[in-house]
């Protein structure tokens, strides 16, 4: 129980973080990547809470606890969960390739913005690093 909730604190504090960057990256330039973090539109069935504020914070923080938990657990199968590498991997690509979820729905960013789609892909790049760095130091290596 004390991996399962460091993991939570994990996914909470990476989503914080992530969330805060895009947020930067579109004070300081202007970008609407940071919109896509937010984006229910492509879901079926809980696009129909798309115009409810909130819940595209909440479909974030879930997402990113779901994402650190699921992926840790997957690495703990192969022994990698205290590796740097895979988390960067798999998140650096799996944002890469999910930023263009943005073809299924109106709301920015475009598919064809090249800048969204560097910001989206660097800020998840460093929520890897982060993720990552916050499990090699302070997940529990006991038995869960």
């Amino acid at each position: 129980m004390k991996q399962f909730l460091q993991l939570v604190s994990i996914g909470i504090a990476g989503g914080a973080v992530l969330a805060l960057l895009m947020l930067v990256i579109w004070a300081v330039t202007g970008n609407e990547a940071y919109i896509l973090l937010y984006n229910v539109d492509y879901f079926p069935v809980i696009h129909v809470f798309s115009h409810v504020f909130w819940f595209g914070i909440v479909f974030h923080f879930v997402f990113c606890i779901a994402s650190v938990l699921g992926l840790f657990y997957i690495l703990k199968f192969f022994k990698w969960q205290y590796k740097m590498w895979p988390y960067v991997v798999v998140y650096t690509a799996g944002s890469g390739v999910l930023y263009f979820l943005t073809l299924l729905t109106d709301q920015p960013p475009a598919a064809n913005d090249g800048m969204a789609w560097l910001y989206w892909t660097v800020s998840h790049l460093m929520f890897s690093v982060l993720v990552a760095s916050m499990v090699i130091r302070y997940v529990d290596r006991g038995r869960v």
